[in-house]
């Protein structure tokens, strides 16, 4: 991990950010049950969820740490290159509970990754799939960043409108995963 960009790796999975950083923390409830858990967690870990926000996504097959992401924005070639390493993952635990594990607490899923050089942005980005004791799956967006240089600086309004549009995308993308197929 030489190569990140900033010191602070793996805060988003603690939900927390470092000083100087600017925080974003999204959760929204996106479906109830195991079943709608599992499809939002295997979304997420596979990509899936950024392939359905409108980006394009050059990755392995599934997240696993130290593993490269390049997150593209943008339409045909006017299209903007965000450099990641994912930093943290954490796996669907099996369980062979009636309750799907219900009972013990909330699970987790999903994954963070944090920015590397060429990234317009400095920082660390997460996406967790989380299913409640109750029930309730829940999709989790949590980020923290600050412009990579000056040029990005310049345009920063350009650039908090494009996080906040593709966070958009993320949410849309996580409910349509957690429902299933159409």
């Amino acid at each position: 991990m030489p190569d990140i960009t900033h010191t602070a790796i793996g805060w988003t999975r603690l939900g927390a950010w470092p000083a100087g950083f600017r925080p974003m923390r999204h959760r929204i409830r996106v479906g109830t049950g195991e079943a709608a858990f599992r499809r939002l967690a295997e979304g997420i870990l596979t990509f899936e969820l950024h392939r359905r926000s409108n980006l394009r996504i050059t990755a392995e097959p599934r997240a696993a740490v130290g593993g490269s992401v390049t997150v593209g924005f943008g339409v045909g070639n006017l299209r903007l290159n965000a450099p990641c390493e994912v930093v943290w993952v954490e796996e669907v635990n099996p369980t062979s509970d009636d309750d799907g594990g219900a009972a013990r607490g909330a699970r987790r899923a999903g994954f963070g990754y944090a920015t590397l050089p060429g990234h317009p942005e400095t920082g660390e980005e997460s996406f967790v799939a989380v299913l409640e004791a109750d029930g309730s799956v829940f999709f989790e967006l949590h980020a923290y960043s600050r412009h990579g240089n000056w040029f990005y600086r310049l345009g920063a309004p350009v650039a908090r409108f494009c996080q906040e549009l593709a966070t958009r995308w993320y949410l849309n993308a996580a409910r349509q995963l957690a429902a299933g197929p159409a």
